[in-house]
């Protein structure tokens, strides 16, 4: 299956993480990085951001 790529406010939707948060994360190790598609734009592989969700602890 080819990766599915999704934008930032995408990616803020589905995790309930704010932007800033999600950032953060990601210079912390704790959320997967982007990939850069062009000079001004970065995308999210779809199945490493489910997979992230996934590794969370239930509540």
């Amino acid at each position: 299956m080819k990766d599915k790529f999704i934008r930032c406010n995408q990616v803020v939707e589905m995790t309930g993480q704010s932007r800033s948060t999600i950032y953060r994360k990601i210079a912390n190790d704790a959320f997967p990085k982007p990939i850069k598609t062009s000079a001004r734009s970065s995308r999210w592989r779809l199945n490493e951001v489910i997979e992230w969700m996934e590794s969370l602890p239930r509540l």
